[in-house]
This record gives structure tokens, sequence and C-alpha cells, in this order.
């Protein structure tokens, strides 16, 4: 199996015209951005009605690249048209019927999206901090691309994890807590 080749751009739509390289690790995409770097993926052009009218748009932005773009790091996704998913349906237990009839299924249209390194001075700020310290915030204001964005970062510990003071069959003695005994 072949490890894929990501493009170093400042955004999505450079990713896909002229990045500033291609890097495999983290570690290669700093020395072509010269700093830090952060994984990302970006939704570029305009959504498309179907996913013949995306493979089109893809063609024509892909077109200017000097060296085509790998298809590995694009993908044509489906996504809500600025509406959100219907909720959970209820049941009803009503005469002879248990559930009520589906509402209409929302609009869906279709998107490229770009994965690539970006230098971490050109992310947004909302990027670069962990999910949990966002959330937190009652003025933070997620849409589904922060979201999307959070769900694939990699996990990071908010401390160092200390080492384990005893083993995993021992308990402290309940007399003495200085004494670990073997817990059977």
């Amino acid at each position: 199996m072949s490890a894929l080749i990501y493009p170093v751009a400042h955004d999505g739509d450079s990713a896909l015209s002229s990045p500033l390289g291609h890097a495999l690790r983290a570690r290669e995409a700093e020395g072509i951005a010269g700093e830090a770097v952060i994984f990302c993926s970006e939704r570029v052009g305009p959504p498309c009605p179907t996913r013949e009218a995306a493979q089109d748009l893809l063609a024509r932005l892909s077109a200017g690249a000097a060296p085509p773009p790998d298809p590995a790091f694009i993908r044509l996704v489906e996504v809500f048209d600025g509406a959100r998913p219907p909720p959970p349906a209820r049941s009803l237990n009503e005469g002879d019927r248990r559930w009520p009839a589906p509402p209409a299924p929302p609009r869906t249209v279709w998107r490229i999206q770009v994965d690539f390194w970006r230098p971490a001075s050109r992310a947004p700020a909302i990027l670069t901090a962990q999910a949990r310290h966002v959330r937190k915030r009652a003025q933070a204001e997620l849409s589904g691309d922060h979201l999307s964005a959070f769900a694939r970062q990699p996990l990071r510990p908010v401390r160092p994890q200390q080492p384990l003071d005893i083993g995993l069959f021992e308990i402290r003695a309940p007399a003495n807590p200085d004494r670990v005994l073997p817990d059977e």
C-alpha cells in the first residue's frame, strides 16, 4: 500500500492549483512551509446540485495545475444545503401505525473537499484550539465545517500522563496507604 502525499498550501484552492509542495509527513511539510503545520480538510468551490456537476467543477479547478492533483486527497462529499438533518422521529402508537409518515428529506448538494497541510500561522484560531475548550465557550458559534475539523483532529492530552504508582493487580492497604498489597 502506498502512502498518500498531501499538498502543502495556505488554503484549499491553492492546494488544488498551486501548492507550495507535497509532503508525506508533518515533518516534511514543516520543512516546505518553514513553520509548524496542521492537517486540514477544506471544502472548495461552489455547491453543485449533482455529483456529475461537482466532477466537472473539479476538472475545471484542477485544469490550471502544472502537475495534476492526486485524486487520493480530493473527495466529493454530499452535504445538507444550509439545513439541519431532520430530528429523529418519535413513535406514535396510534391505531395501526407505530411511526409517523417520514418528512421529506432535506435538500443536499455536492462539494469538493481537499485534504492538505496548512501552515499554522494561516489556520483560523478556532481550528488550532482543542475542541473541548471551544465547546466550553458560550459565545463560540460553530459551523458544520468546524465540527468536522474537530472530529478529524488528533487527540491531544491536557497535561502529560502521570506514571502509575501501583500495578493493575495491587491495592493500597486500608490501614497504611503507603503499603501496596497484591490483589488476587
